[in-house]
């Protein structure tokens, strides 16, 4: 039987004693010695440990992940902050800016020491802020707050699409006639398809998502599938690190492969994006390091609500009455949650510290005693969750003109997936090229599919516009080291109060040794 891990019982002052402050972009102090005892504990060695293993192999990304998986998601985040070295293969970056950018737009891609380069902002946070020329128009880096749900939801979409398809085949060739399917999941219209006895399928009618009815929820154009993928492909674009991923090499030839996060990547049902061929360093990027990085984002903290009042919540009624949650759909339920953890973050003047936000941190796992005399292992436990507050529909859309973007290749892009709204108002400026000052710009932007909705707001009385505009500026992104939480509530009575004291979300009291800092 397993048994739920509660947080409860942590207590403070334990907190206290073994916190460690992080910032942004982070030093290796193996390499970069201080006094303050700032950035990453352990050496990039010691964060490969002994590589990617199994259950049964100490310290391998494997073994943490099941064992010791809050360490594994702060190592994770450890690396996204790291600032790589050269010695360590960092740079130049894909093609080193030279090459057929028509068809390879890594080519334009800047080059940074770190993921937190690009996603910074609020500090310490795998935020927004990195600007890169993969457009002739540039491309505004977006936030990764949520990033594992995002790739869940989408996931289960894709499953329940093509389910519709396959049943509605099967269905045309018992009944012998022509059948056509409503293409609908978790209340999201994608169209519908027609299936006849031979087996074809007529995808015309198909809305917001390929024929294939893959929905790919990463990147402006909705152009790839996994957090994996987008990780590889980061690493070595931007950062100029190669990192010859086994799981992208097996399924991108074909195979099925489940990561370590629980994702399956399916090479005979999708197009999966190869890893990179080793360049003359070889593979710089240990595959136990690719794990930890997935896993961290598959369990990124989702954005945060700051004050609601009379107001905001005026101003999502407003939001909802012009029709903005036709495309922006607030909430959406996940089937089986892969996460091993959930965290809520609200306003709150009384324990809200640097920011007056607070974060309640729920682990979502079963500890299992696997007979081992190992670490229990501790499983997520795959029950319902619902998204509150995301905004999307996981569908492309045309906006019309003022929203289409140049391609390198001279093509014009005009659809683009509807960007989640959670965190809107602290991720500004506004648009997928970074164009739009600020929200009242980005909205009267809005054209094509979504000119109905941005002509209703418009035409709103300042007091409406302006209510609608704090709804959404309410919708926030939050820097962990500086969130007071349930796992760092923080306090006043500190030495040095409040550059010290003034609360986290620490996931380090639920590591199996709180001892051991990353």
């Amino acid at each position: 039987m397993g048994r739920t891990i509660r947080i409860a019982s942590v207590p403070v002052l334990t907190v206290l004693l073994i916190s460690n402050w992080t910032w942004a972009q982070l030093v290796d102090q193996t390499l970069a010695p201080n006094t303050a005892k700032a950035g990453i504990a352990k050496s990039l060695q010691a964060e490969i440990g002994a590589g990617r293993g199994d259950l049964t192999t100490t310290n391998s990304s494997i073994f943490i992940i099941n064992r010791d998986p809050f360490r594994s998601i702060r190592r994770g985040r450890q690396l996204f902050q790291r600032k790589f070295t050269r010695l360590q293969g960092q740079g130049p970056s894909n093609g080193d800016g030279t090459g057929d950018i028509n068809t390879n737009n890594g080519i334009g891609a800047g080059l940074a020491d770190s993921c937190a380069s690009c996603h910074g902002r609020p500090r310490g946070s795998a935020g927004a802020g990195g600007d890169v020329a993969t457009r002739p128009d540039s491309r505004d880096a977006p936030h990764l707050f949520g990033l594992g749900l995002k790739e869940m939801l989408a996931d289960e979409i894709t499953q329940d699409l093509r389910a519709k398809r396959d049943l509605a085949i099967t269905t045309a060739q018992q009944k012998k006639r022509t059948i056509t399917a409503e293409l609908i999941s978790k209340g999201i219209n994608f169209g519908r398809i027609m299936a006849d006895p031979l087996g074809n399928v007529d995808t015309s009618r198909i809305q917001g998502v390929d024929p294939d009815l893959r929905v790919r929820p990463f990147f402006a154009q909705g152009g790839t599938i996994s957090i994996r993928e987008f990780l590889v492909g980061a690493l070595h674009n931007e950062m100029g690190l190669t990192a010859v991923d086994p799981d992208l090499a097996a399924a991108s030839a074909g195979a099925r492969v489940v990561t370590p996060s629980g994702m399956v990547l399916d090479g005979a049902r999708d197009k999966i994006e190869a890893p990179p061929t080793p360049d003359a360093n070889g593979n710089e990027i240990d595959t136990a390091l690719v794990d930890h990085l997935e896993f961290y984002l598959l369990n990124y903290f989702k954005p945060g609500h700051h004050k609601q009042d009379q107001t905001t919540d005026q101003g999502r009624r407003i939001f909802a009455r012009i029709g903005c949650g036709s495309c922006h759909v607030s909430d959406l339920m996940i089937n089986h949650d892969r996460r091993v953890a959930d965290l809520e973050t609200n306003y709150d003047a009384t324990r809200g510290i640097f920011n007056s936000l607070y974060s309640t941190a729920t682990p979502l796992v079963r500890v299992v005693d696997d007979g081992t005399g190992l670490p229990s292992l501790k499983q997520p436990l795959l029950q319902p969750f619902l998204v509150k507050d995301i905004f999307t529909d996981f569908k492309r859309h045309d906006l019309g003109l003022y929203f289409a973007e140049r391609n390198y290749d001279g093509t014009m892009q005009t659809q683009f997936l509807t960007r989640p709204l959670w965190g809107v108002g602290s991720t500004g400026p506004y648009g997928h090229d970074g164009r739009s000052m600020t929200l009242d710009d980005v909205i009267l932007r809005h054209g094509g599919e979504s000119q109905k909705s941005r002509d209703a707001y418009a035409a709103l009385p300042k007091h409406q516009s302006d209510a609608l505009l704090a709804f959404l500026n309410s919708l926030v992104l939050f820097p962990p080291d500086d969130t007071a939480s349930t796992l760092d509530p923080g306090s006043s009575a500190t030495v040095g109060f409040p550059q010290f004291g003034h609360g986290s979300i620490k996931l380090t009291v639920l590591f199996n040794d709180p001892t051991d800092p990353e």
